[in-house]
This record gives C-alpha cells, sequence and structure tokens, in this order.
C-alpha cells in the first residue's frame, strides 16, 4: 500500500519501482515528494528536509536509476539549500546525451516553485532558481558542443506560458513572462533566460512538464514581439484525476530519431485498466 504521507516509507516504495524497471530511469522530484510536504495532510514535513532525504536516496550517484544504469553528469556546485540553510549541491539536476540529443533534469516545482502554498522560501528558491538557470545555460553549451540535434528539458513544474488556461497553469503575458494573476511569480527570470537560449539554439528543443495533470503537446512559447518560437515544444504528462472521475493515469511515449527534422514525436500510451469512459476490450 502506497504511504498516504511523505514518510520515509514513501521514497523507499518510489525506488523499488524505479530500480525494477529494465531500462535506465532518470527522475526529477515534483512537488508532491518536498515543496508540499509541509501541508498537515502530509505528514507537516519540513519541505527542504525531504528534499535532503530525496537527495541521500535517489541522487547519491552518478547514474540513473533503474536495473541497466545510465551515467549521468550531476550539477555539482554547491548553489542550492539544504534544510540546514548551508550550500548544498543540486545533485538533482542531471544531463546526459545519447544518440545526439541531449537531456536535462531541472528541480523545477509546482506550487509557485516553492514561493507560496503553507510554508513558501524565498530564499531557497532564488538559490535553486539561479542554479536552474545556470544548468540551462550549461545545457545548451554543451549541446552545441557535442553538436546535439536536439535538447530535452524535464522537469516537474508547469511554468504558464501565456493566458489560454488558467485552470491548469499559471497566466502569464507570452511577451514579456510575467505573470498576470496575482500569485507569485517562481518562473519569470528562468523562462525569460530560456527563451533567450532557445531562439539562439535554432534546434529542437522540447520541454517535458507534469503538474496540471492534463496530457498535451503544443507550441506555447512567444518571443518578446509575440511571434511564435517554431524550434520549441512543451509536452506535459498525464496525471491522477480519480478523484473526480476520470483517471488519467497514462503515459506518453517519445520516439526520437535524430535524423528527422522534428527529431522527437509522441504516442500517449493509455492504461486499459484506467479507462473511465470506454471500457478496454
Amino acid at each position: 500500500m502506497t504511504p498516504t504521507t511523505c514518510s520515509n516509507d514513501l521514497y523507499t516504495q518510489a525506488l523499488g519501482y524505479f530500480n525494477a524497471l529494465k531500462a535506465p530511469a532518470a527522475f526529477t522530484p515534483g512537488d508532491n515528494d518536498w515543496t508540499d510536504c509541509d501541508r498537515p495532510s502530509n505528514g507537516g514535513f519540513k519541505s527542504l528536509n525531504r528534499l535532503d532525504y530525496e537527495r541521500q536516496v535517489f541522487f547519491s550517484t552518478n547514474f540513473s536509476l533503474g536495473q541497466r544504469r545510465l551515467a549521468q553528469e550531476v550539477q555539482t556546485a554547491p548553489l542550492c539549500l539544504g534544510e540546514n540553510r548551508t550550500a548544498v549541491p543540486c545533485v538533482e539536476n542531471r544531463r546526459w546525451t545519447v544518440g545526439k540529443v541531449t537531456y536535462a533534469t531541472l528541480n523545477i516545482q509546482g506550487s509557485c516553485n516553492n514561493l507560496c502554498d503553507t510554508a513558501p522560501d524565498q530564499e531557497e528558491y532564488a538559490a535553486r532558481n539561479a542554479a536552474n538557470i545556470i544548468w540551462m545555460r550549461q545545457t545548451f553549451q554543451v549541446a552545441k558542443t557535442r553538436k546535439s540535434v536536439a535538447v530535452m528539458f524535464i522537469s516537474q513544474g508547469n511554468p504558464g506560458w501565456d493566458l489560454t488556461d488558467g485552470t491548469r497553469a499559471p497566466l502569464r503575458d507570452p511577451k514579456t513572462l510575467a505573470e498576470t494573476d496575482g500569485q507569485p511569480d517562481g518562473f519569470q527570470s528562468f523562462l525569460l533566460a530560456l527563451r533567450d537560449e532557445v531562439i539562439a539554439f535554432r534546434k529542437p528543443v522540447v520541454y517535458v512538464d507534469g503538474d496540471s495533470h492534463y496530457h498535451r503537446v503544443d507550441r506555447p512559447f512567444l518571443d518578446a514581439q509575440g511571434r511564435r518560437l517554431e524550434n520549441f515544444t512543451r509536452v506535459e504528462t498525464f496525471g491522477d484525476n480519480a478523484a473526480n472521475g476520470t483517471n488519467d493515469v497514462n503515459w506518453v511515449k517519445v520516439t526520437v530519431n535524430p535524423r528527422s527534422r522534428e527529431v522527437f514525436s509522441y504516442q500517449p500510451q493509455i492504461v486499459p485498466g484506467n479507462r473511465v469512459a470506454v471500457p478496454s476490450p
């Protein structure tokens, strides 16, 4: 049975699931497993206590999880904060290159990226946000050096990209990238930096996020003049909506073809046992 709070047992169970996979498994933290753990319903833990614990459990080596492990580059510079408020390496931020594509994970969270909810932490956010921007910029430089044909970033948080869907993401002016819904903005500086790099890279860039529990593949990123960045794709994964009768616990298959113009193609994989409206045959 899955633990219902952010107790150590939750992470132990997750580690077992990841290591049961035959292929390399790359993991990036999400708000449900650290920034939201300070909610009373999640056990009232200190968020950084849980993130430090994740760093020990999932990121103690430079290898991925899974039965066949993949060596990864690690952000070892002490740029993030630990529970004791001292600088620690952001070891959860990883990078690897396979098949002429460079991939990187970024510790970017929902719940305003730790600037709102039960116990917001401006100091923690500022350190981690700066580290994420550095890691993102370095990833583009690595991709250029290795002559990669594309870059894919994976994070949990949905930063919001425009003014179209306030029910699922922060509302944001697509030209200035400033949040317009009155909530603390934990994403603008990162998005401004990302936009500069995407424009300069001129090859396919994909940003994979979760958080909003709604699968979509689109191109919501605009430049400062309102022109669409055609080389940028956002891929939002499925989520758990079982409570409202729509069980969207499914997954997205990404096919990578370095010789194709777009490099990536996407196919939702519907789990037959999770179908609600259309029963499996």
